[in-house]
């Protein structure tokens, strides 16, 4: 299947839906504390939703039955929000996507629930640079596996951490799941060029222990085969006409984090 290259205009109605998955994931993250419970988490998205006029991606994707992914601990990706109280020491994961006049977002974050081990929230903070390295490697002319040398690069650099193999990034636009799939390992140089109008998720998943998974008997939820605890973090980007990237999924579109490395954002969305 061709990848689907969007015009400025498309991707203006892509940064509507962006703005609802980082206005209602920044109410969940608010809401996270000890004693909540994910299917709490998940009715504050399916309220924002409602209130916002728009749709949820992963609602019966496939026959998903939640709203939101909520992975705590050893549960990696893909975890369906359930009843059991979060206590201080897990870490939760969370996904979520919402489409705006047929136009999707998609983002997740991970974060530690009160009093977390130190080598839990190293974890998570080196998953989430990983994904902004990664986001900050796509240049125009450049290649897709750019990104993906990226993010294990950085990675690696961090400590021993298991990358997940058979999960990754992809491209988004009118569905939540398009072309190209954006692996988070291997060498740069591959894989098609990087123009204007690509938009894609980029999504490292990391464990601290094995890269490799299992999915549990409810046929959604993805735990890692050591049960050691995982971290996912994502946010969808462009590049826009210009040139430059812009991130749909963040409030200020990717700003301060791209500028970290030097990379200024396109001005063309806002």
């Amino acid at each position: 299947m061709a990848i689907q290259m969007k015009s400025l205009e498309q991707l203006q109605l892509m940064r509507a839906a962006g703005l609802v998955v980082a206005e209602a994931l920044n109410l969940i993250k608010a809401a996270i504390a000890p004693g909540v419970t994910p299917l709490e988490l998940d009715a504050i998205a399916a309220d924002y939703l409602d209130a916002h006029n728009a749709i949820p991606s992963f609602l019966n994707y496939h026959g998903f039955p939640n709203v939101i992914c909520a992975s705590v601990n050893h549960e990696v990706v893909h975890g369906i929000p359930n009843e059991r109280p979060l206590v201080s020491g897990d870490i939760i994961s969370v996904d979520f996507g919402a489409i705006v006049n047929g136009w999707h977002g998609d983002s997740a974050f991970s974060v530690g629930v009160g009093a977390i081990d130190p080598a839990d929230q190293k974890l998570m903070d080196t998953c989430e640079e990983s994904m902004w390295r990664g986001i900050a490697a796509a240049k125009v002319g450049g290649h897709l596996s750019d990104i993906s040398f990226a993010i294990e690069n950085y990675i690696q650099s961090q400590g021993r951490y298991g990358i997940l193999r058979e999960y990754g990034g992809h491209g988004i636009g009118t569905e939540m799941h398009q072309e190209p799939h954006v692996i988070n390992y291997g060498p740069a140089g591959l894989g098609p060029e990087l123009k204007p109008g690509l938009a894609l998720a980029i999504e490292p998943m990391i464990t601290r222990g094995t890269e490799r998974m299992k999915t549990l008997s409810d046929g959604w939820t993805v735990i890692a085969s050591d049960k050691s605890n995982g971290a996912h973090f994502e946010h969808t980007f462009a590049l826009l006409p210009d040139g430059k990237p812009f991130v749909t999924t963040a409030i200020d579109g990717g700003a301060a984090d791209l500028g970290r490395f030097g990379i200024e954002i396109s001005t063309l969305l806002r």
